[in-house]
């Protein structure tokens, strides 16, 4: 049906207004808001147990605690969480909105030599017990050499210094902030783990209530009389607890002891408005540092890369003024001294060797490299919230999937670039296709094995196996082997310059090659080090990571720095008559995930000193690994794509006889 054009303006100003008041409210980094009317039940959630000693997470509920009186119940979790081994589960701690109560919970059973020796390894392994109330993670507060320290969870137990005793932590202070919200019109559209949820103006009263923006734990132990104490029902009020100095009045474990646990909850009232509440999560220790070394590696990064940008355009303009000078004047014969580079012009497109494994390593650099800088792109515009659990790890492998298809496409037409034809095609998708996920899948079978062996939680279901080998042969296969036909279809890359028959000799070098091409991988290094040890803190000691725009600019600096770097090298070698660059170019930039593999052996020795037992230290080098591979095919992708076009520039770029 036809629309006037007197009427068109009017259409337009009306969606224009739809639009605003839709969008009036919008807050996109945290999840759906959730109001609590005075006294409405809220329940917390538990986490995995998790210890910065063994890395290896545990089950709430393999330790003898209250559980909730309407059974467990696992919470629903998405491919990210199950991957990072989270196991949300009910608990029996239950809050009454601003009804500041003490409460009884339960009394154990007379504790086994099992149950005895698990609390004791826990205690002394640190394991860290992980709540969440109204997706916040509970955070405690301490002080360490009169610095005050924040931390997410409390420890199972402690262990005096001096004493070979283990006592429990049973008694448990919450301090919940709240935030009372008038619904003053405002609209709020949300997603999170509560789903997508929007609060009209004709919701104003039903939303009117309490937010709940902050969530801490003060966590100690006491020592009950358990014949009284069981005499309670779940819930009873009972008196104020205060927490004893005394050894002797806190709760030992050892068999035959009973143990009575006990919480009390005070609501507070705070300034903070729902939008912000992340933030004191969000705020690192040694902020100061972080962002001060972050702006220092970039100026010096800056500071190199000009410097390597302007050698690098005055020696190639030289050169090439110099050659156009000689065929002007009478086209004289090539000097040697003056342009070494233009000896090796028969051979300098001469196939190199595994010409497959090189087109499927740079088709998977270019998944791998996509995949990163849009998951990147996409947090620093604050759309992986912290609130949304394995969101990132999700995002990850659902981009990578999809970008089976340009790995595909990439693969295959340097395959025909490389041997002037598309025959074998299928054989270069289906390689490109299994490459790298072979060796994630390699890698992280052996860690399952001993994840298994250890009965954590961070080992992956043989289901969540049949998921991920579903997504793999049903998406991302068929993508490649889809991006491999187009490529089939695309031109070829022709080459400017013919190809010898006749390989022509290299002249011999005082030093190996390989030896620059690996001390190339120091400059990219430099990049990104001091980023590095940010995001292994994160991974490895549970801190929060959310400074994604440094990161973004840091990965924008590391692929300048591995193009130039790739391009100066191969330069360097195609003046020394040199002609077997391929592989050189891409490991020239690719050498950095040695220094980072080595980085991470640096940072489990002297920063994770407290990482116990071979088997934690080996689930710690498997997944650097995994990092490191991913790494080197994805900067020596960079590498080489940047020293292929300028090699094909360069001898594009005169008159050759």
């Amino acid at each position: 049906m036809a629309v006037s054009k007197s009427r068109m303006p009017a259409i337009r100003l009306l969606g224009l207004v739809l639009f605003v008041h839709v969008c009036n409210g919008f807050y996109l980094p945290g999840s759906y808001m959730h109001t609590y009317s005075q006294g409405e039940p809220i329940f917390t959630k538990v986490n995995s147990l998790t210890s910065i000693e063994t890395e290896l997470p545990f089950s709430y509920y393999s330790l003898p605690y209250c559980k909730p009186k309407d059974g467990i119940k696992k919470m629903a979790e998405n491919l990210g969480e199950l991957l990072m081994g989270d196991e949300i589960e009910s608990s029996a701690y239950r809050f009454r909105m601003n009804v500041n109560e003490t409460v009884y919970l339960c009394t154990t059973h007379a504790l086994n030599e099992h149950e005895v020796k698990l609390l004791k390894q826990r205690t002394r392994d640190l394991y860290q017990v992980n709540m969440i109330l109204d997706n916040l993670p509970a955070m405690r507060y301490a002080y360490q050499n009169g610095v005050k320290i924040q931390w997410t969870g409390f420890p199972v137990g402690y262990t005096p210094t001096n004493s070979k005793d283990d006592y429990i932590i049973n008694h448990l202070k919450f301090r919940v902030l709240i935030h009372e919200y008038g619904g003053s019109g405002v609209q709020i559209i949300g997603t999170g783990e509560e789903g997508m949820g929007v609060i009209s103006e004709a919701d104003k009263k039903k939303a009117s209530g309490y937010e709940i923006v902050g969530f801490e734990v003060y966590p100690c132990s006491v020592k009950y009389d358990p014949d009284t104490m069981s005499k309670n029902e779940m819930y009873k009020p009972i008196s104020p607890v205060n927490c004893p100095s005394d050894l002797d009045k806190s709760q030992i474990i050892r068999e035959q002891e009973r143990v009575s646990f006990t919480y009390e909850v005070e609501f507070v009232k705070s300034d903070i408005r729902w939008p912000s509440r992340w933030d004191a999560y969000l705020k690192m220790e040694g902020a100061r540092v972080h962002w001060f070394s972050i702006l220092n590696s970039l100026m010096v990064i800056f500071f190199l890369a000009g410097i390597v940008f302007v050698i690098f355009l005055r020696t190639v303009r030289r050169d090439l003024t110099r050659y156009e000078e000689l065929d002007k004047e009478a086209q004289a014969q090539m000097n040697e001294e003056l342009s070494g580079w233009k000896l090796v012009v028969g051979d300098v497109f001469r196939e190199p060797d595994h010409p497959k494994l090189l087109c499927v390593m740079v088709g998977d650099g270019v998944q791998i490299t996509g995949m990163s800088v849009v998951t990147i792109v996409f947090a620093a515009f604050g759309f992986m919230s912290p609130a949304s659990r394995g969101m990132l790890l999700t995002g990850m492998i659902i981009l990578y999937l999809f970008l089976g298809i340009i790995a595909g496409y990439v693969a295959v037409r340097m395959w025909s670039t490389i041997k002037g034809t598309s025959e074998g095609w299928r054989s270069v998708s289906w390689f490109t296709a299994c490459f790298f996920p072979g060796i994630v899948f390699v890698i992280l079978t052996i860690l399952n094995f001993i994840l298994w062996g250890s009965n954590s939680t961070g080992a992956i279901p043989i289901s969540l196996y049949f998921v991920l080998f579903s997504l793999w042969f049903c998406i991302s296969v068929p993508l490649t082997l889809l991006g491999g036909f187009l490529g089939t279809r695309a031109e070829a890359i022709q080459f400017p310059v013919r190809t010898n028959q006749i390989p022509r000799e290299i002249p011999a070098r005082k030093y190996p090659s390989w030896l620059l091409v690996l001390g190339a991988g120091t400059l990219p290094f430099g990049t990104l080090f001091i980023e590095l040890f940010f995001i292994l803190s994160s991974i490895w000691l549970g801190r929060f990571y959310y400074v994604f725009g440094f990161l973004l600019i840091v990965l924008l600096l590391l692929v300048v720095v591995c193009a130039e770097v790739s391009v100066v090298l191969t330069y360097m070698h195609l003046c020394v008559e040199d002609w077997r660059w391929w592989w050189k170019a891409f490991f020239a930039s690719g050498s950095v995930a040695l220094y980072v593999f080595l980085y991470s052996i640096n940072y489990l020795v002297f920063d994770l000193q407290s990482l116990s037992g071979p088997v934690s230290a080996t689930l710690y080098l498997g997944y650097s690994l995994i990092m490191a591979t991913a790494i080197m095919l994805s900067t020596g992708t960079i590498g080489f794509l940047t020293s292929f076009y300028f090699v094909h520039y360069l001898f594009s770029s005169v008159k050759i006889d």
